[in-house]
């Protein structure tokens, strides 16, 4: 493709994440994610339970095929009034997760159908199975930043969105990222409440690092911590085999950031 059919054709791309439900949708490319802060700190992260199952797994490093050009992001708004789209109902899928493959897999059969050339791959969810970091891509689609609650936020929808990623064979130009930064001067309502006191203390430095940017900012966001509390989350729901199971969203809930 020339230029020109390259910045339609990714304009079409973002039009039709949109038509099929998605909130918001962005371009990265892989080559920034690998670079992105999340993937330098996996090295230094504890192990954790991953999913609903009995394994623990390392943190992970993204793995994806060699085909990758580009990052489809795409998030679906998650507001505090419809608490039911995160809840685990036994093993099933929670419903906002099921929105969100139901459109990766209808952007996904779009290309196959319209651009048959265009090899795609949905990448699991969790990094530790071979996902991709989702909020750091995220940054760079330029649908948002960091916050200091280790969130993404977005000026739309503040931390309440859920993400999801589709790869893509063919190299397009990034929509991000974007200057953002609407912590500054905030009053840190996100990290008060939390339940395990995940922020209470840095855990990650720029000297022990080598990072310039730093989970929750300042380094002071513990993983196990708020793990703990989603696992507490789990076995209050009899594991999740039976009860719904409904999980800690204090942080976000406590941002001001598109509330209005």
């Amino acid at each position: 493709m020339q230029n020109r059919e390259i910045l339609s054709f990714s304009s079409t791309i973002l039009n039709k994440g949109k038509e099929l439900g998605a909130d918001l949708v962005g371009i990265a490319s892989p080559e920034k994610a690998r670079s992105s802060p999340s993937s330098q700190l996996a090295p230094h992260l504890p192990a954790i339970k991953v999913g609903l199952g009995d394994g623990t797994k390392e943190a992970g490093i993204e793995t994806w095929p060699e085909m990758a050009k580009s990052i489809i992001v795409i998030g679906l708004s998650h507001p505090e009034d419809k608490p039911e789209m995160d809840w685990w109902y036994g093993e099933g899928s929670p419903p906002g997760n099921k929105e969100l493959i139901k459109i990766i897999k209808g952007l996904q059969s779009w290309l196959k159908n319209s651009y048959p050339r265009i090899e795609t791959y949905r990448p699991p969810y969790h990094v530790e199975n071979g996902g991709i970091f989702l909020k750091d891509v995220a940054v760079w689609a330029g649908l948002g930043t960091i916050g200091k609650n280790n969130l993404l936020i977005t000026p739309g929808f503040g931390p309440r969105i859920r993400l999801r990623a589709l790869i893509l064979s063919i190299k397009l130009p990034p929509t991000g990222p974007i200057e953002y930064n609407p912590c500054s001067g905030c009053g840190e309502y996100c990290l008060e409440g939390c339940p395990q006191e995940a922020f209470s203390e840095i855990i990650f430095s720029q000297e022990k690092t080598g990072l310039l940017k730093l989970p929750g900012k300042i380094g002071n966001y513990s993983r196990l911590q708020c793990h703990d509390e989603m696992e507490k989350a789990l076995e209050e729901s009899g594991n999740g085999q039976k009860s719904i199971c409904k999980f800690c969203r204090v942080c976000e809930f406590n941002c001001p950031v598109g509330k209005e």
